[in-house]
């Protein structure tokens, strides 16, 4: 999560924008900024706080990916939403995943709110039949924000209540985190622009342990 910060950080006081991928050791709960820690089975399990929204995300079996950039690279927070899972979508769709991006929801009350990030997909993310595959979230720093998320490859997620999907269940194989992170960077479409035309280069870290 340190990391991940320093992306944002870097958007904010550099205006520049990064991609980075990453996988966990140990497997780790993550929970998002605002998220109460009540209810959730924390006991003998490494627990984090993202600097992101959202819900509870068991990260094991996944790849995580990282975006931090400035606004005006997209335009809009929700535009960048959209963009960051097309072109998410478009790398696990070259290694045969049928992915969808779900369709505008209502807001949901955070009363009504499941503890885990994968109980039901909004508009943006990335589904196969109906279940999430991909869960994001986003925060706001000035004219900067940095949006992460998790790739399921196998596994399942607390509280999840079958509302996910996996990599290994929609293609029937073993999906590795280097093959998912080399179709990403390959199929990463056009290079995104900081506001002064400066290229994003993609770079893949093999594993990160939480900090």
């Amino acid at each position: 999560m340190a990391a991940d910060g320093a992306l944002l950080d870097a958007a904010v006081r550099l205006g520049t924008a990064s991609l980075r991928l990453y996988c966990w050791n140990p497997p780790t709960l993550s929970i998002g900024r605002n998220q109460p820690v009540d209810g959730l089975a924390v006991d003998g399990i490494a627990v984090v706080r993202r600097p992101t929204g959202g819900q509870a995300v068991w990260h094991e079996h996944e790849v995580t990916y990282a975006v931090g950039a400035p606004i005006a690279v997209f335009g809009s927070l929700r535009v960048a939403y959209r963009e960051i899972h097309c072109r998410i979508a478009a790398a696990l769709r070259m290694l045969g995943a049928d992915v969808l991006l779900a369709g505008d929801r209502p807001a949901v009350r955070p009363s009504d709110r499941r503890a885990s990030c994968f109980a039901s997909p909004l508009g943006g993310e990335i589904v196969v039949n109906g279940r999430k595959l991909v869960g994001s979230a986003q925060v706001r720093r000035g004219q900067a924000f940095l949006q992460h998320g998790s790739i399921l490859l196998a596994g399942s997620q607390p509280s999840a209540l079958n509302g996910e999907t996996t990599l290994a269940a929609v293609l029937g194989r073993t999906v590795t985190f280097e093959e998912v992170t080399a179709a990403i960077v390959a199929h990463w479409g056009e290079p995104l622009r900081t506001p002064d035309h400066q290229a994003v280069r993609p770079s893949v870290i093999a594993s990160a342990a939480p900090r």
